[in-house]
């Protein structure tokens, strides 16, 4: 007997691509399982206004989840980053695969040509692109005569504006670029000292429904435990602040040889001032890490700060 599964997605490239890539790895499988994708438009995907307008939380997973719960997919596959951290009870993720690359990037406009590239080399009042809060509240704490520029569309959409002149430079994911082929315009990597990532951001996550036991049996053999426990700590600290995508909060774990680091960062919109903290401890603990490191970024006056969005 064969086992038919059918992913959703969203239509962008870099969904896509992520989705083929499930599906590839899935085939792996064994030979009694079909996979199929399934594409799914999402209200963040049709609405053309800023997310800060559209609202960010569940804009690009909403549509997705419907599908899951009325069985016309039986996986959904997400950028981790976009997915709330409180799930419909009836579903849950079945896997966080192996992150990438985690980091931002400077991509830089063609004809600006710099030899050692960084936030700090770009020209007085250089126009950079972007919609994350996040982002632009760090680039204004580090440049604050950088004039930020609303962006959205799919990456190629993004590099062609930025090509055509509209734009000084863009920060955008390095794992969005790597994953579809254009490592080549990273300009220059952002350490996680000048701009800490949004939380999950490089990771794959697979949604799927509670009971769907078989399904989340195969699923599962794509999850990465270092990947998985690094974000359950980063979305418990971002559950506990009571953020989302549209607000400037940055979390990024890493585990090694069982112990888990994690850093976290609260801002104010315009960057004018940030509170960072991190927490250390053993990587079984992730979720209570997580909560720890956002109650003393709390009692360091981080409430105060997301009060002002």
């Amino acid at each position: 007997m064969r086992d038919s599964f059918v992913i959703g997605s969203r239509g962008s490239k870099l969904a896509l691509t992520q989705a083929e890539w499930v599906k590839a790895k899935l085939a792996f499988a064994g030979p009694a399982v079909d996979v199929s994708i399934e594409i799914i438009k999402t209200s963040g995907d049709l609405k053309t206004e800023p997310l800060s307008v559209i609202g960010g939380k569940g804009v690009f997973t909403k549509e997705l989840e419907e599908a899951l719960l009325d069985g016309r997919i039986d996986i959904a596959v997400h950028s981790l980053k976009d997915v709330p951290t409180i799930l419909p009870e009836e579903l849950t993720i079945a896997a966080i695969c192996e992150r990438e690359d985690p980091s931002d990037a400077l991509v830089l406009n063609r004809d600006i040509e710099e030899e050692r590239v960084s936030i700090r080399s770009l020209p007085v009042r250089a126009v950079v692109g972007t919609s994350s809060p996040r982002r632009l509240a760090q680039l204004k704490h580090l440049r604050s005569d950088i004039v930020i520029k609303d962006l959205r569309g799919n990456v190629d959409t993004r590099l062609r504006k930025l090509d055509e002149g509209h734009y000084d430079a863009l920060i955008l994911a390095s794992a969005g670029l790597r994953r579809l082929g254009l490592a080549n315009r990273i300009s220059a990597p952002i350490p996680p000292e000048q701009m800490l990532p949004a939380v999950g951001q490089g990771a794959i996550a697979i949604e799927t429904r509670v009971e769907a036991k078989t399904i989340i049996n195969v699923v599962s053999m794509l999850d990465h435990e270092a990947t998985r426990l690094a974000c359950n700590a980063e979305r418990a600290l971002l559950r506990v602040l009571g953020g989302g995508c549209q607000l400037p909060i940055a979390g990024h774990g890493v585990v090694y040889y069982g112990q888990l680091k994690l850093d976290g960062l609260v801002s104010d919109p315009e960057g004018n001032q940030i509170i960072r903290d991190h927490v250390s401890g053993t990587a079984r603990e992730a979720e209570k890490l997580g909560a720890q490191l956002a109650d003393r970024l709390l009692q360091r006056g981080a409430n105060t700060l997301l009060a002002k969005r």
